[in-house]
């Protein structure tokens, strides 16, 4: 039988910090655990870290090997952070893809720059079951 691990409750002050950053690391691991961590852009959207990935990236293909990631989300000089960690899932096309990159689009000057098409970019959704952090009180 499958365990289900329920999500994780933030504090109002860790998802004011979430929104207002779009600059994390995202750190996954292949089948035999050997660690990749980067740094990437994402969103908050509906109670989950959003990143975008190209295709042939080995974040993305760890994630389809072992589909468990944890982003940090830090500040220079602030003495905040915060460690969130989950399952992942890959959107790759669809209604929620769509919705997903208009998003991208308005918050994010570098889409717009360098915008893309469905299909050409997947995008990875963590659903936070753990979290650890410090400067943004509370538990």
């Amino acid at each position: 039988m499958k365990r289900t691990i329920d999500p994780v409750k933030l504090t109002e002050k860790e998802i004011r910090f979430l929104e207002q950053n779009e600059l994390c690391r995202i750190a996954t691991a292949s089948k035999k655990g050997e660690p990749h961590v980067v740094p990437v852009s994402y969103v908050w959207h509906e109670g989950s870290p959003h990143i975008v990935t190209d295709y042939g990236t080995r974040k993305l293909k760890n994630l389809r090997e072992n589909p468990h990631a944890a982003i940090l989300v830090d500040t220079a000089g602030t003495q905040k952070l915060l460690l969130i960690s989950g399952p992942a899932s890959i959107i790759e096309k669809g209604e929620e893809y769509r919705k997903l990159y208009k998003i991208f689009h308005s918050k994010l000057d570098w889409v717009r720059r360098d915008p893309w098409k469905e299909g050409e970019a997947p995008f990875v959704r963590i659903s936070p079951t753990f979290k650890a952090g410090w400067g943004l009180g509370g538990k």
